[in-house]
């Protein structure tokens, strides 16, 4: 299933705020509420809506320190392997695998320095890991 273009405002609108009522974002993409939850009900079993989340502010919730933390590790390394590197670090936001020099690329939050810290050793004791290169970030824009 190809998304149009309805589909795909109603995709920015979830985006935005996943609570948003059917007939709010029926509003904004013209449709009615049930054209727009026929719709929203569709993408999800198509698996193009794969779920909803929240987004939370780290810095309200203690958490001053945000970076992205680039994983360079020794020879060939499978993404599950990686996976594994990184499942149980909690502060450990997300994890890609990424094209060029890092073989991954970690959004990394936590509540000071001294925890980033401790993250970035616990990540760096695993077998194979190289280096890790972070990059500290000062606002959202």
């Amino acid at each position: 299933m190809r998304p149009d273009d309805i589909d795909e405002r109603i995709i920015a609108a979830l985006s935005q705020d996943a609570r948003a009522s059917y007939g709010a974002i029926g509003t904004r993409v013209g449709l009615s509420a049930p054209a727009v939850k026929r719709r929203v009900d569709r993408l999800r079993s198509a698996g193009v809506i794969q779920g909803f989340t929240v987004r939370v502010d780290a810095r309200r919730m203690g958490q001053a320190v945000e970076a992205f933390v680039e994983l360079f590790c020794e020879g060939k390394v499978s993404p599950e392997r990686l996976r594994v590197m990184v499942a149980g670090v909690p502060q450990v936001r997300a994890a890609y695998t990424v094209a060029g020099d890092a073989d991954a690329l970690l959004h990394v939050v936590t509540t000071d320095m001294a925890e980033f810290e401790r993250v970035l050793e616990r990540i760096r004791d695993h077998r194979g890991v190289a280096k890790t290169q972070s990059t500290m970030v000062l606002s959202r824009l």
